[in-house]
């Protein structure tokens, strides 16, 4: 159609908003980071979610506690009206469409409209997750959606969401501000308030997207830019050794594990999602996006579910201020060959192995040199305290040299999402992650039809 990166970026998004909703949606938050080619400039955006509190009307009641299985253990988390931030990913996109966007706004949500009108099949490997989440995903409208007749949605099935066409029509006509001061804004502050939660209308008018520092890393060359997240990803590249591209593969496995070194508790089940777009012009767009598990809180006609990013343990702890953000791990990141011209492009979900399936990614395609898919679909360790989790069909001498450094070497059986789900473009090719069932397309350029 002509549009650009952020165009396509966006479009996505909200189809996301649509066909993984167990992962993200329009009540959930994110980041993006935009390489713009004619200038070299790279942008990094920050449309996380917010504590509410501004109006300070009222005090919240308690959450509800659930347990959430992640394989056998049992993780406490909490949903309701309380658990529920500010949402920031129809403001975010709405950002990124202004700065960089060619095409109408209501041309770039119209997919998504016309994808909620009938609905999207359900990615098999969502559909793996979704036994784990019932807690958080039947309340409300959730049951409709999720176990339509009362049988869980397996793989393939039609996963519909009432109402959400018209929550996407009212985004589409009246702007990302439908969602703060508009007819969304006020379903959001009842529907919250009447659960139990606090925020108000003043949470949501003050709302506003944030520009973050850009922060660099050097690798085999190049230049990888992004956030500093609460991972330390561009941290960590920073951190490795410059040898590293000599190494023998076992070498630097142990090398690579010592990096990302992850200490103490990691079993959320990083329910994030990741879109990557460029255009023919070297334009890039990378936007990650979550939901939390979801607060079991929808709006009524409208089938949006907000988000319950207060009430995981992990990134909010009750110290934010009113109208503060929280902390997030997701951490979408370009890639710049020494010319300035735009590698790579690359985000992933996943919680803290976010950081290890990008680190995989990176060294796979700027120092192994394989193609991008090749470099998706490569077999990651991920280390937690002295334990290296690492996938089936990763190399025997690395994991022999891994047991040799000290580590406990757990190799799974089966592909798993646990390892993350990067979606990656670049001038290696595309490629979306079969962890999460993942995809990717190349398309002919307008001038070449």
């Amino acid at each position: 159609m002509g549009g650009t990166a952020a165009d396509a970026g966006v479009a996505a998004v909200l189809a996301a908003c649509v066909a993984e909703t167990i992962f993200t949606g329009l009540g959930g938050g994110g980041y993006a980071t935009y390489f713009e080619a004619s200038t070299g400039q790279v942008t990094c955006l920050d449309f996380f979610v917010a504590t509410p509190g501004l109006d300070g009307d009222r005090k919240a009641e308690p959450m509800t506690p659930i347990a959430v299985r992640f394989g056998e253990v049992p993780l406490p988390y909490e949903i309701g009206g309380a658990s529920v931030a500010v949402p920031g990913l129809p403001a975010g996109c709405g950002e990124i469409h202004a700065r960089w966007g060619a095409l109408p706004w209501a041309d770039v949500v119209a997919p998504a409209v016309a994808l909620a009108r009938t609905g999207a099949p359900m990615p098999a490997a969502h559909a793996v997750t979704l036994p784990s989440l019932i807690e958080a995903m039947l309340p409300g409208d959730g049951a409709a959606a999720y176990a339509p007749g009362g049988r869980l949605l397996r793989g393939g099935d039609l996963l519909h969401h009432a109402g959400l066409a018209d929550a996407l029509t009212v985004l589409a006509e009246d702007g990302p501000g439908a969602c703060y001061t508009g007819k969304l804004g006020e379903s959001i502050v009842e529907s919250v308030r009447a659960d139990g939660g606090a925020l108000g209308p003043l949470d949501l008018s003050a709302y506003r997207v944030a520009e973050r520092e850009v922060t660099t890393a050097a690798l085999a060359g190049c230049t990888v830019l992004g956030r500093a997240d609460l991972n330390r990803t561009v941290e960590t590249l920073r951190g490795l050794p410059p040898d590293l591209p000599g190494m023998p593969h076992p070498d630097r496995a142990v090398v690579l594990a010592n990096a990302l070194d992850v200490r103490g508790p990691d079993d959320r089940l990083g329910d994030t999602t990741n879109v990557t777009a460029v255009d023919e012009a070297g334009n890039a767009c990378v936007i990650t996006t979550t939901l939390g598990l979801g607060s079991g809180v929808w709006l009524p006609g409208f089938g949006v579910h907000l988000n319950s990013m207060l009430g995981e343990g992990e990134l909010y702890s009750g110290d934010l201020a009113p109208g503060e953000r929280l902390a997030s791990m997701m951490c979408p990141l370009v890639v710049l060959d020494p010319d300035g011209s735009l590698r790579l492009a690359v985000g992933s979900a996943g919680a803290s192995r976010i950081r290890s399936a990008l680190l995989s990614t990176l060294v796979g395609v700027l120092v192994d040199g394989l193609p991008t898919a090749a470099a998706v679909r490569a077999p990651r360790l991920h280390p937690v305290d002295d334990v290296v989790h690492v996938e089936p069909h990763y190399p025997v001498p690395d994991e022999m040299a891994l047991a040799e450094a000290g580590y406990t070497v757990n190799r799974w059986t089966t592909l798993s999402h646990y390892f993350g789900g990067v979606s990656a473009i670049g001038t290696a090719g595309a490629a979306g992650d079969p962890r999460r069932g993942g995809t990717s397309r190349l398309l002919p350029t307008p001038r070449s039809g």
